[in-house]
């Protein structure tokens, strides 16, 4: 059985998420997170003062989690 992706609901909306624990989270290559970004998709990412290492907020994350996410009653198995 998959485990879904999610984000524990433990975790404080405010708290930070680095690049790679994103990555790491969802189960998804680096490159293909940069390939998003690249082209305007996935979450919003900020760095500090506009330079350092890429961050989002675990509120971000959710949202962004939410919105590529398919209900599976939605999900069509038709070929």
């Amino acid at each position: 059985m998959v485990t879904p992706i999610g984000i524990p609901d433990d975790w404080d909306d405010n708290n930070l998420i680095l690049f790679e624990e994103f990555c790491e989270l969802i189960r998804i290559p680096q490159r293909t997170v940069r390939d998003w970004r690249q082209r305007g998709v996935g979450p919003r990412w900020a760095r500090f003062q506009g330079v350092g290492r890429l961050y989002i907020t675990v509120a971000e994350a959710r949202r962004f989690l939410a919105s590529a996410t398919v209900p599976r009653a939605e999900v069509s198995t038709d070929g």
